[in-house]
């Protein structure tokens, strides 16, 4: 959760032309949302979760509870822009159809609920749960609350799996007296038998680390930082022990930060340490200057793993779709803001060090339109479908840039390519748009591919969402697009054909009921 951002914006909205998008495009968008219904209007993702209306950024609390994975996030009831920020809530059972839930965690006193966790307190350390028979166990949800000219960490605990909520009549249970002090992630670490929360210590570009047997005392463990990336404040950490890819015995850990501004294409962005953490200290393998991206695309941050998944299912996180050079300024009206689709994590071993790796998961399959489940030729144009999985393969012998063309008939379109000379995967969405467009849209992006003889490369298309994993998940581009009319072509662009069988395009059913 970026720190002041209401004087962010201010401040942007003076840099900023004071129309970004025209007042006609706003009042025609409006007119017709609202004779459109929710999850049918135009740019609205069809697999990716998105509020039913108003503004949402940064995923909150993802925890599995009794069969259901949680997604809370940060929302404003109010509006459409940043402001009151509560924590929103959904469920699903299988993270791709999601049941829109009643506010968990609202503003309050002055006070809004910024970033943090939830954990299952399976042996009731906290002394919070209500022992139901042989259950002991209740959620925990730990956030940073914003007001009164600091920031402290909170709880609130649910006994009915996550329906309602009850602040801790203790809070706040840290308190350092900080205006930017924030963003808990809380974990059980089995090996010290303790809870251990990570922190920012935003401005400082520092990451603490606490300890605690209860969940309500805590005591400081030790600092990480400043390292890494500084360009702008720190945020949103989660520390994850990840396996590491074909050695089944061994992981490793990685610290996530986020930061804004100075991501890897401007504005707000991620990065990521390899390490070890002993239940006290995190070390990075590399030192502090070593700076690794989570994601070379403009448009993923805040990112946060699920807690308590079971055995062999994760780790898996998500982030949130956007940017905040121009998130107020998303030209969907009625909603913005946009979830990734979930991903697994896992770690490579590379000539060049450590690489994370990340693949969606979520089951994808189960929504493919049956006739769509064959290889095609993308030498000529196809039909796009409004959502679909896309994978295709380049060679180091593509030596132009080679990938796929998406577009309407209004010539705006996005390129995804290799350029196989320069070891790169591009996104190139400068004429996705026709008219105005806010600073940093207009960009193309690129990201950084070892050396291959062939590199496959999937994309996730979802009306306004691109999601982009270039060798198995090794590279990975995310991006929004504001096409004034859907993209309905496909082509692919480059020299050479591709071969027979290595390109696919999967048309994907959404994942929102017509009730929704």
């Amino acid at each position: 959760m970026p720190t002041l951002r209401p004087l962010l914006f201010v401040i942007l909205a003076a840099l900023l032309p004071a129309t970004v998008w025209t007042t006609d495009e706003r009042e025609s968008a409006a007119a017709q949302a609202s004779r459109i219904e929710p999850y049918r209007e135009p740019l609205r993702p069809r697999i990716h979760f998105t509020p039913l209306r108003n503004f949402m950024n940064d995923p909150n609390g993802l925890v599995f509870y009794k069969g259901e994975y949680h997604l809370f996030y940060q929302y404003n009831p109010q509006g459409t822009t940043w402001g009151h920020m509560s924590w929103g809530h959904a469920v699903s059972r299988d993270l791709l159809h999601w049941e829109h839930l009643p506010l968990a965690l609202a503003e309050e006193g002055g006070v809004m609920i910024f970033s943090g966790s939830a954990v299952v307190d399976h042996a009731n350390t906290s002394g919070l749960c209500r022992v139901q028979g042989n259950d002991r166990s209740c959620l925990v949800a730990i956030y940073t609350g914003h007001g009164l000219g600091k920031q402290t960490q909170n709880l609130a605990v649910s006994q009915d799996r996550g329906r309602t909520w009850m602040k801790f009549a203790g809070n706040p249970v840290l308190d350092l007296g900080l205006k930017d002090f924030r963003d808990p992630k809380v974990f059980w670490h089995a090996a010290t038998r303790r809870w251990v929360m990570v922190t920012v210590l935003a401005d400082q570009r520092k990451v603490r680390f606490f300890g605690s047997t209860n969940l309500t005392a805590w005591a400081p463990l030790s600092d990480f930082g400043p390292a890494g990336a500084t360009g702008g404040v720190w945020e949103c950490p989660d520390l994850i022990e990840v396996p590491v890819e074909n050695e089944p015995a061994r992981t490793r850990w990685i610290l996530d930060v986020d930061l804004n501004p100075g991501g890897p294409q401007g504005g707000s962005g991620g990065q990521y340490f390899v390490g070890t953490f002993d239940g006290t200290r995190f070390v990075s393998d590399d030192g502090v200057d070593r700076v690794r991206w989570v994601d070379h695309g403009k448009d993923f941050y805040a990112t946060i793993s699920f807690s308590d998944l079971p055995a062999g299912r994760g780790p898996i996180w998500m982030g949130w779709i956007s940017n905040w050079q121009y998130a107020n300024e998303e030209p969907t009206e009625t909603w913005r803001g946009a979830q990734s689709l979930p991903r697994k994590l896992s770690l490579r071993r590379t000539a060049e060090g450590w690489r994370l790796v990340q693949q969606p998961t979520g089951g994808l399959s189960g929504l493919m339109e049956p006739e769509s489940a064959r290889h095609q030729m993308l030498k000529d144009a196809l039909p796009l479908p409004p959502s679909a999985d896309i994978t295709f393969v380049v060679t180091a012998a593509d030596q132009a840039e080679t990938g796929l063309r998406l577009s309407n008939q209004t010539g705006e379109e996005v390129l995804i390519a290799v350029s196989a000379d320069r070891r790169e995967l591009s996104v190139d969405r400068q004429r996705s748009r026709n008219g105005p467009v806010p600073n940093g849209y207009a960009e193309r992006h690129v990201g950084p591919l070892r050396p291959f003889a062939q590199v496959p490369v999937r994309v996730i298309f979802d009306g306004s969402v691109i999601e982009v994993f270039a060798n198995e998940g090794e590279t990975v581009m995310t991006e929004r697009v504001y096409p004034t009319q859907p993209f309905t072509r496909i082509e692919w662009i480059g020299g050479r054909r591709p071969a027979s069988g290595s390109t696919r395009l999967m048309a994907l059913r959404s994942a929102w009921p017509p009730s929704r």
